[in-house]
């Protein structure tokens, strides 16, 4: 089996923001169908490691985009593990447009879970080993974004039954959706995400009731902002995040 998995997704208009660009949501989700894939392929999906009691769950995030491609345009997604960390794996992604040019890279790291003690076990004496491609996309150590103090903005969501995965809590990619949309709607309309920083911390589950919090940091660059996703009921922290924006127009040189 090779370590390096390749999949395509065409840009669908359901894929994209009122400029027919796609929105980093659904990036978000061709990442995590390409991983799916790639792992149903080594015999260790979510599916898989349920019928062990098992399970992945996604830890950290470290996602850079070099370019918004447009509604009709067609993706090339790459993806592999990197490395095994005891109780937990590397995953890189490299996406290419149709002229094989970067216009994403993304790091990830997950953990796999004991789905009735919700705790991390050993890779180890749970799973068979399985090939890893020691590259990385992005080179990254996933450093912890700080913490939101006295929040400058902050929005309310309703966990959807529509927002439930697998493993019946918040499908990932649904945090970083609720982060962004704190931010400034001159911001929304001017600027684009290009590199974002997620430590998930706890699960959401139906119907709980999420505060999306946010705080800007600097326009040096681009507008930065942290944000900070806590539970209503009993103010658990769910998630952190770090987002950096950039010129709409302006594209990002780094490699």
């Amino acid at each position: 089996m090779q370590p390096i998995y390749e999949t395509h997704f065409s840009i669908h208009s359901y894929e994209v923001d009122y400029r027919g660009r796609m929105r980093l949501f659904s990036l978000l989700n061709y990442l995590q169908e390409a991983a799916g894939e790639h792992s149903a392929r080594l015999h260790l999906a979510v599916t898989d490691l349920h019928r062990l009691g098992l399970t992945w769950v996604l830890s950290r995030y470290h996602v850079r985009v070099l370019r918004y491609p447009k509604i009709g345009e067609t993706l090339r997604v790459r993806t592999w593990p990197s490395e095994r960390q005891g109780k937990g794996t590397l995953r890189d992604f490299r996406v290419t447009d149709e002229a094989d040019e970067t216009v994403a890279l993304a790091g990830s790291s997950w953990v796999l879970l004991d789905r009735r003690s919700k705790r991390p076990v050993e890779i180890s004496e749970h799973l068979p080993s399985y090939p890893l491609h020691p590259e990385r996309a992005i080179v990254t150590d996933f450093p912890v974004p700080d913490i939101v103090e006295d929040p400058e903005l902050e929005l309310p969501f309703r966990v959807r039954m529509a927002d439930i995965d697998l493993n019946h809590h918040v499908n990932n990619a649904v945090y970083p959706a609720w982060a962004l949309e704190t931010v400034p709607q001159e911001v929304l309309r001017n600027y684009l995400p290009v590199e974002l920083e997620v430590q998930y911390r706890a699960e959401a589950l139906y119907e709980d009731r999420v505060l999306s919090r946010a705080r800007e940091i600097g326009r040096k660059d681009g507008p930065a902002y942290l944000h900070q996703l806590v539970r209503e009921g009993d103010g658990r922290e769910l998630t952190r995040l770090k987002s950096r924006w950039r010129k709409e127009g302006e594209e990002d040189s780094r490699r």
